[in-house]
């Protein structure tokens, strides 16, 4: 499913933030990404979560790995957090792989929690960088493939905020 406006609004048993490796959200104050844009919605207590579980891994997080934290101030009961790869430069097959991994990260999780629906927004499409085409691509390929094999979810929501990615999507699903 394609749906196009703000993911902090959607009512999914979870929605997808692609983090920084730090999970703690943008600290740049009032900007734009949606990394601030969630947990700015969400509430102190989603940027608190996210600290102690950084603060007992004891290192950043890799890219193409995820984690549940509770939604909050959110209508979603859950974030899944990601971080994405970020493009310097040429996209390299490591990227794909890493892009890849986060959306297969979230949903392997979704799928360990019982959730039935998650929202995705375009993982490193902003400010890391990733072409849109190839990033839609991947992220519709590799849910795709995820959804062959029966678990609990039943809705995915590709959540697409920028006109080029609703005509990009429109066009892959």
């Amino acid at each position: 499913m394609r749906w196009q406006g703000d993911i902090t609004r959607l009512n999914a048993d979870a929605i997808v933030d692609a983090n920084n490796s730090g999970l703690l959200g943008c600290f740049v104050p009032c900007h734009g990404c949606i990394d601030n844009t969630i947990h700015s919605a969400a509430g102190l207590q989603l940027r608190d979560e996210c600290h102690h579980l950084m603060e007992q891994q004891g290192r950043p997080e890799p890219a193409g790995r995820a984690k549940l934290t509770k939604g909050y101030n959110l209508p979603a009961r859950y974030v899944l957090h990601t971080v994405g790869p970020i493009i310097q430069g040429r996209v390299t097959r490591r990227d794909r792989e890493r892009l890849a991994a986060c959306y297969r990260a979230c949903l392997e999780l979704a799928a360990a929690q019982s959730l039935e629906s998650v929202a995705f927004y375009c993982i490193s499409t902003g400010e890391f960088r990733f072409p849109h085409p190839e990033a839609a691509a991947i992220a519709v390929r590799t849910v795709k493939a995820f959804l062959q094999t029966p678990t609990s979810i039943r809705t995915i929501i590709f959540n697409v905020f920028k006109d080029i990615d609703a005509d990009l999507y429109r066009s892959l699903l």
